[in-house]
């Protein structure tokens, strides 16, 4: 079986989560305005972007680390 890397499981999950979450919670919210809203939804899957590049970034430095110690 192959194992899938944290920044793909993760990353998935949470943006299940967040479109879970903006299908069920924005069309009932309304305390604020339509805009905020949909910066809300935005922002939440842009801190997940963010999140998969950061964590694909770090498994590939510790990838490259593992490789160069193991060549020494």
């Amino acid at each position: 079986m192959k194992k899938f890397k944290k920044s793909t499981w993760l990353c998935g999950a949470l943006f299940i989560y967040v479109t879970v979450m903006a299908i069920y919670l924005v069309p009932r919210n309304h305390n604020i305005s339509e805009l905020e809203k949909y910066l809300t939804v935005a922002a939440s899957y842009v801190v997940v972007a963010l999140l998969w590049f950061v964590l694909r970034r770090k498994e590939r430095l510790a990838d490259e680390r593992r490789k160069d110690m193991e060549q020494r």
